[in-house]
């Protein structure tokens, strides 16, 4: 009988390769993370709407530099609040990054802060806004948390990435997410500057639709 070749179903040389945090994080920080967290950041992580409320607060320097962002899509929001109100909405993009869109409050006055988290150069993690203001983050494990910290800040427009110096910056962002078990989690955003102190401060608890217990 003739040879028959059978037709390959090998991916696609050019195929979108999805994060992957544990690339960054490391094998050893990874495998101490909660299962929760690694199902979170995962992968291929499902796309997700995370609900929950939110405490905000701001310095009055805070507030000059979320005025001044505006000119960047808003990454920054100047709100002052307990018990707000928030969605988390989490979407993978056809570039293999991941865009995580936070909204305050509800529907009628609602703000929205929205970032994508993609490769940067030197494999290292970038944090990118829809205006261009970024950054690039350390990603590692601590006490069971996942944690994002700012290295340094840029402006991406295009192809060219111009350096923000450290002390035009909002300050180092860091943020935490933490199992709390039972479907729930805890964020924390923080930004210290060097000259300023505290400029942002954000805590929020949400509830992970997927979780199954």
């Amino acid at each position: 009988m003739p040879s028959t070749t059978l037709p390959s179903f090998a991916p696609a040389a050019n195929a979108v390769r999805h994060l992957d945090l544990a690339d960054y994080v490391g094998a050893a920080g990874w495998a101490r993370l909660p299962a929760a967290v690694r199902r979170r950041f995962g992968a291929g992580h499902p796309d997700v709407d995370y609900t929950g409320r939110m405490d905000l607060r701001c310095s009055g320097i805070g507030r000059v530099y979320a005025s001044l962002s505006r000119a960047f899509g808003s990454p920054l929001t100047g709100l002052q609040a307990r018990g707000l109100a928030a969605i988390v909405r989490v979407r993978a993009n056809s570039q293999g990054g991941v865009v995580w869109e936070r909204v305050f409050g509800e529907a009628a006055g609602a703000a929205t802060v929205r970032s994508t988290k993609e490769p940067g150069t030197g494999g290292q993690l970038t944090e990118r806004t829809d205006g261009g203001l970024a950054m690039a983050l350390d990603v590692f494990e601590e006490d069971g948390s996942l944690v994002f910290q700012s290295r340094r800040f840029f402006l991406a427009l295009g192809r060219l990435r111009i350096p923000v110096p450290q002390w035009l910056s909002p300050g180092q962002c860091r943020v935490t997410h933490t199992d709390l078990g039972g479907g729930d989690f805890r964020f924390t955003l923080s930004m210290a500057h060097p000259l300023w102190g505290e400029t942002f401060y954000q805590l929020g608890v949400f509830t992970d639709p997927l979780q199954v217990e």
